[in-house]
């Protein structure tokens, strides 16, 4: 006897597949989602399931990022126009400083 191969929607899915599905993908199914494309050229993504009597094809919903990058949202994002890091109120140690000498415990070397 041949399995059954079926198309069902994730939310059509009875209590028994929607377990096994839950321990086919424990971490979650979202890198083994695939794109099908129907004859008539339209398509619709879902996941793959076998049960010993079928095959499944689970149309799962893929929301997928289709806005072209804006770089204005960009530059609200980071604060404006300006690649500049810091401000003009930014302070420096001055070169003339004497550099922190690191305290020394006479006990730890001893090259005599």
């Amino acid at each position: 006897m041949e399995k059954k191969r079926l198309v069902v929607s994730y939310k059509n899915l009875t209590p028994e597949l929607l377990e096994l599905v839950k321990q086919k993908y424990p971490h979650g199914y979202q890198n083994h989602v695939i794109k099908i494309t129907k004859p008539n050229g339209d398509y619709f993504y879902a996941i793959t399931m076998d049960t010993p009597d079928a095959s499944y094809l689970i149309k799962v919903n893929v929301k997928i990022d289709t806005k072209p990058k804006d770089e204005d949202d960009e530059k609200d994002f980071f604060g404006g126009d300006s690649d500049d890091i810091g401000t003009s109120d930014d302070s420096f140690p001055e070169e003339s400083e004497e550099p922190i000498e690191e305290e020394s415990n006479e006990d730890d070397f001893d090259d005599e």
